[in-house]
C-alpha cells in the first residue's frame, strides 16, 4: 500500500531521474505487494532458494571456522583477527583466495584472487562492471532478450542503453547479436560487452551448448567486446544434464567479466556476490587489473562488503573444502525433484492433443520453467490468477525491453514444495480453462 500523504516539500517525479518513470524498476515492488495481499497463493513468482536447510545455529560455527582460517592460515594474531572482522574491511573482500578455490574446484576456472572483487550482492558486481565499461553514453551494452531486470534496471540508473539480443533454443541468436554489434556502430557507438545467463537463464531457462560457447568467444574476439557472464545457477543441473563448462573456463583471451553469488548457494541474507575481473589496463608506463578499478567505485559506493558476512559465508566454504557442490547437495536434490514434478505436473494436465494452446519449456536444471498460455499474461492477470484461483506467477513480459513475452508465465521451482507443485498446477489449470471459456 501507498504510504500516507503529509504536507512537507512537494517534489515533482519528472524533476527526479529519468529510471524512477520506468515501469521496469517496478516490477520487484509490484511482485512483492501482489504476494503479500495474498499470502495464501500458491507463490511459483519467487526465484528464492529453498530454505528449509537455512540453519541459524550454524552461523556462529561457520564464524569460528573463519576465524582458525584467518589465526593459522593466515597467521593473524587476535588483534588482527578481531580488526579483519569488526573493522571496515579491505575494499576487494576478504574471502577472496577462498572463492578462487571454489572456482576451480566447482568451475574449472583458474583465477589470480586479486581479480575477484568481493561485492554485495552480485547486483552490485554489475553495477560496478556497467559504471567502468560505459565510460559514455555512446557506449552500449548488449543483452540476451528476455533479460534479468537487474541487469537493465542497473543499466538505467546509469543511464546506458542495453541492446536486446534474440534466445533461441542454444540461448543465443549467434547472427542476431552480429547484427547488433554491427547496428550498435553503425549508430556511432560502441558495444562494449555482451551481458547473458549461459546456465538455465533467468527468467527462461536456457542454456547454451558447449559449441554455441566457443562461437560466442570466437565473435567477442573478432568483434572486440567483452562478455558479461552470470553464473548463480550452474550447479543446479538436471541428473541426466553434464556440466558444460562455463565461458570464463573456456576463456583464453581475458575477454570474459565473470558475476558469482553465494545467494542462492549460501544465503541471501548475507548480500556476498563477486566479479572475477582479470582484464589488464594499461595505466601509462603500469598495468592494472580491472578488478581494481571496480573496487574504486566500490569504495565510494559501499565502503566495502560486510566482513561478517564474508566471514559467515566464508565458513561455510571451508566446512565444505570451499566446494559449493559438496554444500548444495541436498539443496540439489531438492531443485531436481522440484523440476521433474513440475514438468510432469504440466505434462499431466496438458497433453499434447489436449494442451488448450499451452505449451513449456524444458529446462535441463535451475528454477524457471516458461509456459505459453492462450492470454495475455500480464500484470491484470497476475492480479486476477491471485485473486480468484490463489495462484502467483511472473509475467514474462517484465523481462523484455520494448515489448515481448506478452502470453507467457514464469513459474519458479525453487521455494514450493511437491504439495505446492500439484495444488498450484491444479490452479493453474483451472485458470487456463476459465479463460478460454
Amino acid at each position: 500500500m501507498n504510504a500516507p500523504i503529509v504536507a512537507g516539500v512537494g517534489l515533482r517525479l519528472e524533476d527526479l531521474h529519468a529510471s524512477l518513470r520506468d515501469p521496469g524498476l517496478d516490477t520487484m515492488n509490484f511482485l512483492n505487494e501482489v504476494a503479500h495481499r495474498f499470502p495464501d497463493a500458491v507463490s511459483f513468482a519467487a526465484g528464492r532458494p529453498w530454505e528449509e536447510f537455512f540453519d541459524l545455529d550454524a552461523l556462529p560455527r561457520y564464524l569460528a571456522v573463519f576465524q582458525r582460517y584467518l589465526s593459522v592460515e593466515k597467521g593473524a594474531d587476535d588483534r588482527q583477527v578481531r580488526r579483519t572482522l569488526l573493522q571496515y574491511g579491505r575494499t576487494k573482500g576478504i574471502i577472496h583466495e577462498l572463492l578462487a578455490r571454489n572456482l576451480s574446484l566447482d568451475e574449472g576456472i583458474e583465477v589470480d584472487p586479486e581479480s575477484i572483487v568481493v561485492t554485495t550482492g552480485c547486483q552490485e558486481a554489475m553495477f560496478l562492471a556497467l559504471r567502468v565499461l560505459c565510460a559514455t553514453s555512446d557506449d552500449v551494452v548488449l543483452a540476451v532478450s528476455p533479460s534479468y531486470v537487474g541487469l537493465t534496471g542497473a543499466a538505467r540508473l546509469l543511464d546506458r542503453e542495453v541492446w536486446p539480443v534474440q534466445e533461441t533454443e542454444n540461448g543465443i541468436d549467434l547472427d542476431h547479436l552480429v547484427a547488433q554489434v554491427m547496428a550498435v556502430r553503425a549508430a556511432g557507438k560502441q558495444p562494449r560487452a555482451l551481458y547473458l545467463v549461459p546456465d538455465f537463464a533467468n527468467p527462461s531457462g536456457m542454456s547454451l551448448d558447449p559449441d554455441t560457447r566457443r562461437t560466442l568467444l570466437d565473435l567477442a574476439a573478432e568483434h572486440d567486446f567483452l562478455i558479461l557472464e552470470d553464473n548463480p545457477y550452474s550447479l543446479f543441473h538436471v541428473e541426466d544434464s553434464p556440466r558444460v563448462p562455463t565461458l570464463k573456463a573456456l576463456d583464453t583471451d581475458r575477454r570474459v567479466v565473470y558475476f558469482g553469488s553465494l545467494a542462492k548457494t549460501c544465503f541471501p541474507g548475507a548480500r556476498v556476490g563477486y566479479a572475477v575481473a582479470d582484464q589488464l589496463v594499461s595505466a601509462g608506463a603500469g598495468v592494472r587489473l580491472l578488478a581494481d578499478e571496480l573496487s574504486k567505485v566500490k569504495s565510494m559506493l559501499t565502503v566495502n562488503t560486510s566482513p561478517l558476512a564474508q566471514a559467515m559465508a566464508g565458513g561455510k566454504l571451508l566446512e565444505h573444502g570451499c566446494s559449493l557442490e559438496a554444500a548444495n547437495r541436498a539443496e540439489i536434490a531438492v531443485y531436481r525433484r522440484n523440476m521433474r514434478l513440475l514438468l510432469q505436473g504440466l505434462r499431466k494436465r496438458f497433453p499434447e492433443r489436449h494442451s488448450r494452446g499451452v505449451r513449456w519449456n524444458f529446462p535441463r536444471g535451475g528454477f524457471f520453467v516458461v509456459v505459453t498460455v492462450p492470454f495475455i499474461a500480464d500484470d491484470a492477470m497476475l492480479e486476477h490468477s491471485a485473486r480468484e484461483h490463489r495462484l502467483l506467477w511472473t509475467p514474462m513480459s517484465h523481462f523484455y525491453a520494448g515489448g515481448g513475452g506478452t502470453n507467457q508465465l514464469r513459474l519458479s521451482i525453487s521455494a514450493v514444495t511437491p504439495e505446492q507443485i500439484e495444488v498450484g498446477l491444479d490452479r493453474l489449470l483451472a485458470l487456463v480453462e476459465e479463460q478460454a471459456r
